[in-house]
């Protein structure tokens, strides 16, 4: 194993030098402004790439990650991504985007314990808990994909309910908020159709796109609710 990482080094001067040749003045252009249009909020996952996922430069779209695409009213650090991206940046968008084979959520169903991460994980448990009556009566692939929808379902939720969506919309800044699923095996995006775009949307959209998630017949109702 190199005991430096020179290689990596030498393939950013390949790959700036490669940019540069293409598009001139590209650096110095993109250095002198950040305006992208759209927030990324996705997973640490290493194969998925945000701006190769959806074709754009470098510039255009602002990420945050972490594992499991999660976003929770108590992480001030996705918060203040989030905040950052639409009061200073002004992003015209916001996808949360989850991804199918998503190591966190596999652990969440299959119950193994990771470590650390098993802390941040119990959010995850708690969707895979809160929607057990459409979820836990599929075969076991269907429920790894299946809790990969609903994550990216809550975490939608949760990103429109915050303080800085819901102050963005009362002052009519346009904004929207979407969910996606992306697919390691095809590369493909898939919409959620759970974009929320005013505040008195979220409840119906949220419920109604849980609902395509057919119950249980042994399951007791009111075991869906909307995320708190």
């Amino acid at each position: 194993m190199p005991s430096t990482l020179q290689h990596l080094i030498d393939a950013n001067r390949a790959w700036a030098e490669r940019v540069e040749r293409e598009q001139p003045g590209f650096f110095k252009a993109l250095a002198q402004q950040q305006t992208p249009k759209y927030l990324w909020v996705g997973c640490s996952d290493s194969r998925v790439p945000a701006n190769q996922v959806i074709g754009l430069a470098p510039g255009e779209v602002f990420v945050h990650r972490n594992v499991a695409n999660v976003v929770v009213h108590s992480d001030l650090n996705a918060l203040s991504v989030i905040q950052f991206a639409v009061d200073v940046l002004k992003v015209e968008h916001i996808m949360v985007v989850g991804h199918y084979g998503c190591g966190g959520v596999l652990a969440v169903l299959r119950e193994q314990r990771v470590g650390l991460a098993d802390n941040w994980l119990r959010h995850v448990h708690d969707v895979k808990m809160r929607h057990r009556g459409r979820l836990m009566h599929l075969c076991a692939h269907e429920q790894e994909d299946t809790l990969c929808e609903m994550n990216v379902i809550e975490q939608v939720g949760n990103v429109a309910q915050s303080n800085v969506v819901q102050d963005a919309w009362s002052r009519g800044q346009p904004l929207a908020v979407h969910g996606w699923c992306y697919g390691l095996k095809d590369g493909h995006v898939k919409d959620l159709g759970v974009t929320m775009t005013k505040p008195d949307e979220v409840v119906d959209v949220f419920r109604t796109a849980i609902k395509r998630y057919p119950r249980s017949p042994d399951a007791k109702p009111g075991s869906s609710d909307f995320p708190v």
